[in-house]
């Protein structure tokens, strides 16, 4: 018996869980780091910029300041020197530099594991934010970013029109404990196997086994 997938989103939802732990059981944090501190940092500097670069980037920057403490003996000019590779980097250094003296100031220098507080820092906000809960503390946390708001939207999953209504759809369709997993999962399966060039949401495996009568490119609602 064949299913019909593209009459359920539950059924979407569920095959997805499956299909994804299959392909990828173990998944690693693709940000190099050694504490909350330094994801939080990794994690600012991957706005706008790939992990890759982050990587490559972050070891200069953690040899000189591994510590909020170290962090703020920096100027924001050095920091941005060393960040520049990122893009955006003098707003990347102020709000690094800020961030930093905020918690040695309010949080006895550590990351709190707090979203609302965690999103009040200069240069944190709700993603950051999110993806430090979830891959720092392990609680459970949707990050969405634009690859996830484009393939929740290609495999039916949500309409939202920007990210924020795209994590509440997804938090809806999924049981908590898969969150954490399943964002980097599907990130994880966007890059590899439905990326933005490669499928318009008829060509990948999932995009066909769901919407196999689709016609048309999928037209993705921008965040």
């Amino acid at each position: 018996m064949t299913i019909d997938y593209s009459r359920s989103k539950k059924l979407r939802a569920e095959y997805l869980a499956k299909h994804l732990e299959k392909l990828f059981p173990k998944m690693p944090i693709p940000l190099d780091h050694t504490d909350p501190y330094t994801l939080l940092i990794a994690v600012l500097l991957s706005a706008q910029c790939t992990d890759e670069r982050v990587n490559q980037v972050t070891p200069q920057l953690f040899t000189k300041a591994i510590t909020p403490q170290q962090m703020v003996k920096l100027s924001v000019e050095q920091i941005q020197q060393i960040i520049r590779p990122c893009g955006l980097s003098l707003q990347k250094a102020k709000a690094i530099h800020q961030l930093s003296k905020i918690l040695i100031e309010k949080h006895n220098s550590q990351v709190p594991a707090n979203l609302e507080q965690l999103e009040s820092l200069p240069g944190v906000g709700h993603k950051t934010a999110s993806v430090v809960m979830a891959q720092a503390f392990g609680e459970p946390s949707f990050p969405v970013d634009t690859h996830i708001h484009r393939l929740a939207q290609a495999w039916g999953l949500s309409s939202g029109k920007n990210v924020t209504q795209t994590e509440k759809d997804l938090k809806k369709l999924f049981a908590r404990n898969l969150w954490n997993k399943l964002h980097l999962q599907i990130i994880f399966y966007g890059r590899q196997y439905c990326t933005a060039r490669q499928c318009d949401g008829q060509s990948c495996q999932v995009c066909q086994l769901f919407f196999p009568n689709r016609k048309k490119p999928k037209q993705i609602k921008r965040a």
